[in-house]
């Protein structure tokens, strides 16, 4: 089965993304990370704009809508993965699962067999494990975090040779901050509303995964991506020009994550596209196999950024695992 082979590569690429993305959200900000991660995207995409007309105009409303519950669930991710551990965060993420296989059933009426509950009652189980983890971890790992992030990387700093004024000392404990930027302060300043935005991804991602199936029975993978990251760009440039926020474009186009981000996730998507073409894909199956890249971001997680908890995320990711196997082996069949 070749798509499962393209989703298993998507979910691994999925992995090394959230990577990308943590190493690039400490260079620049999020908008700016989100801005160059999309526009860059969009141009690896431009030779194929020959190939992208064609659709009708229900398709391109059907397009635009999907990328605006992309355009959301990116500003939510991109936020909450700021503020917590990447491992953890993999690991929420596959919370995905739930949801996109509740609304395979309900909205493409696909049906789950024994083995394909089976591995979806030990996802639920590997992810439930991380309830008493997500806290004590949350607590620790993201208040250093939230401090630091509270104050925009554009904002000047005193060096400590420098005289400080108390005009100055006043101004640098109180950077001025843009509606934009408060709201997400909130948000992102308590570890609730970190998790929060976390399963707001995750569902919105799961509901964007149900449109591809859909979607591209009508449509072929250069159609979808190209109007899809046109309409990503468009979004995010109208959200930055709506709320004021300060774009630094020079540390955008030095910020070499961004650059391997964007590579990552064009070959990611296009994988994915070809695999929602083929007629024996389902979408229950699909997202367990997305799912794969957990191992990657929790490896990564150790490696790049130095996270605790790492044997124990393991095993929960490999109770997660053990469902994606069970789910996707096609026990009985000759």
């Amino acid at each position: 089965m070749v798509w499962v082979g393209l989703v298993t590569l998507y979910g691994i690429l999925k992995g090394v993304r959230e990577i990308l993305k943590k190493k690039a959200l400490g260079r620049n900000t999020v908008m700016e990370v989100l801005l160059m991660y999309t526009l860059l995207s969009f141009l690896i995409l431009l030779p194929t704009a020959p190939k992208a007309g064609g659709l009708r105009a229900p398709e391109y409303a059907a397009v635009f809508a999907k990328s605006f519950i992309i355009f959301v669930a990116w500003l939510c991710s991109f936020h909450a993965l700021s503020c917590m551990p990447v491992s953890l965060y993999g690991i929420l993420d596959m919370s995905r699962v739930v949801f996109s296989t509740l609304l395979g059933i309900i909205v493409i009426h696909e049906k789950m067999d024994l083995p394909g509950l089976i591995g979806f009652v030990l996802v639920c189980a590997g992810l439930y494990a991380l309830r008493g983890l997500k806290n004590r971890e949350a607590e620790d790992d993201t208040t250093a975090v939230v401090q630091k992030n509270a104050t925009a990387p554009d904002i000047k700093q005193a060096s400590p040779e420098e005289p400080v004024t108390a005009a100055g000392a006043e101004a640098a404990e109180k950077p001025v901050l843009t509606r934009e930027q408060r709201f997400w302060n909130r948000l992102t300043s308590v570890t609730a509303g970190v998790v929060i935005l976390a399963f707001l991804s995750s569902f919105l991602n799961a509901v964007s995964g149900t449109m591809d199936k859909v979607l591209m029975k009508g449509m072929n993978e250069s159609q979808m991506q190209f109007w899809y990251m046109l309409f990503l760009v468009l979004l995010y440039l109208a959200y930055i020009l709506l709320t004021g926020t300060k774009i630094r474009l020079k540390g955008m186009f030095t910020n070499k994550y961004v650059w391997m981000l964007s590579v990552a996730f064009i070959i990611a998507d296009r994988a994915l596209f070809i695999a929602n073409r083929d007629p024996a894909s389902r979408v229950t199956v699909m997202t367990l196999l997305k799912q794969s890249g957990v191992i990657c971001t929790i490896i990564g997680g150790r490696l790049f950024f130095r996270e605790k908890h790492i044997k124990y995320k393991l095993c929960c990711a490999f109770v997660v695992i053990a469902g994606i196997v069970i789910a996707v082996i096609p026990f009985g069949q000759a």
